[in-house]
């Protein structure tokens, strides 16, 4: 499926916070395809995040990029600090004079949407799971949802990465009145190729931040209790906040021999350290280690938390419970104990994901939603509940 060719000469400006994980991947991935079909392309991030991988791929992403690269600095919260951003964000887009703005996240779809008027662009928003692992109770949830509701009245598109995240959307900012659609994230063509254990391989791999909400806590709990009856390796790849506190509870619960601990790496050098991939996470949005996993054939255990069950299709009952260390635990003797079934059931997943999830349908579908709204195109009326799904691209 190739991006429309409406895309040349169209302005468009993505704005996000953090230069690093997934929402960073997804934007990377849509700006290229963009750039290919003849957009001209804008970028504006922070400048205070970011490791050596995350500077690698801005620096790739500035050279695609036709309308520059700006970074400020933005803080993961609200605060009064936003308000000097908000003006640096509408004087850099004020001069690019784009015809899009596409905000991604929290930060980036408030600074894109409470840009003022005179910044005449289409605004977008496309949200990536931070705000909406909050909950409504909570005051960081009652802040970003009654904010939502407001914004809800200056956005021209939602898109949304999954189903699960317009559900989650409408059930904490209620009802989606503005336009909006489902496009899942995509993979390239070169994601497709199989990635092999190396033959020191530990016997799992977990990829991703170390934050309590991945599951972390639970994996090493597992571990343990598979290590009672034969030595079972694993490979930990990633940073984060609760990294030390991780490395403490392994060594209390002696595993500091059958674990190994990584700095982050790129995806599919990470897979090669173990012979199958394990998500323990609590919650998700819709992670792109589950796609890069599944198309380079690594054998995956998840939890059912997420977009996850859309990235499984058929399989999707081989999802374990969060936060449950006997299931997972239990998934992991299977995948230890049957590797032929494994390997079968990781090929399926393979075929199902190349089918239905590649960056040339997710481009194509933002393309389409882009276009509606500057061509004006009059919104359906649906019931509520109901969403405008991007035919093609809904897995």
């Amino acid at each position: 499926m190739a991006v429309p060719s409406s895309l040349h000469g169209l302005r468009i400006v993505h704005c996000f916070r953090s230069p690093v994980g997934g929402l960073f991947r997804h934007v990377c991935d849509l700006a290229q395809a963009q750039a290919d079909a003849g957009a001209l392309v804008g970028i504006i991030c922070d400048r205070t995040e970011g490791d050596a991988l995350s500077e690698a791929r801005l620096q790739r992403l500035e050279s695609r990029s036709a309308l520059g690269l700006y970074r400020v600095p933005m803080r993961r919260l609200p605060g009064l600090g936003d308000f000097g951003v908000l003006s640096s964000i509408g004087d850099i887009a004020a001069s690019l004079k784009p015809h899009v703005l596409h905000g991604h996240g929290a930060k980036g779809g408030a600074y894109v949407r409470l840009l003022p008027r005179h910044v005449s662009a289409k605004r977008f928003y496309t949200p990536h799971g931070g705000a909406l692992h909050y909950g409504r109770f909570s005051l960081a949830g009652f802040i970003f949802h009654s904010l939502e509701r407001v914004l809800q009245r200056r956005t021209d598109g939602l898109i949304f990465e999954s189903e699960y995240g317009l559900c989650t959307y409408q059930a904490q900012a209620g009802r989606c009145r503005a336009r909006h659609t489902i496009v899942h994230n995509g993979l390239g063509a070169a994601e497709f190729d199989p990635v092999a254990p190396l033959p020191e391989a530990a016997d799992f791999v977990y990829l991703g931040e170390m934050r309590t909400l991945k599951g972390i806590e639970t994996l090493l709990d597992a571990l343990a209790a598979l290590n009672i009856e034969r030595r079972v390796t694993l490979a930990l790849v990633g940073a984060g906040p609760d990294l030390e506190r991780f490395r403490k509870l392994a060594g209390e619960r002696h595993l500091n021999e059958v674990t190994s601990w990584h700095k982050p790496m790129a995806a599919r050098d990470a897979f090669a350290l173990g012979r199958c991939l394990v998500m323990p996470s609590y919650k998700e949005s819709f992670p792109y280690v589950a796609l890069e996993a599944a198309a380079a054939s690594v054998p995956m255990i998840a939890t059912r938390v997420g977009g996850l069950p859309e990235i499984f299709g058929a399989n999707a009952g081989e999802l374990v419970p969060a936060g449950d260390a006997r299931a997972l635990a239990q998934a992991m003797q299977t995948a230890l104990e049957q590797p032929e079934e494994t390997a079968a059931t990781a090929r399926e997943l393979r075929a199902h994901v190349e089918q239905n999830f590649t960056v040339e349908a997710m481009a194509a579908g933002v393309a389409r939603m882009y276009r509606a709204a500057l061509e004006g195109a009059s919104e359906k009326k649906e019931p509520a509940g109901a969403v405008s799904v991007t035919p093609g691209v809904q897995g």
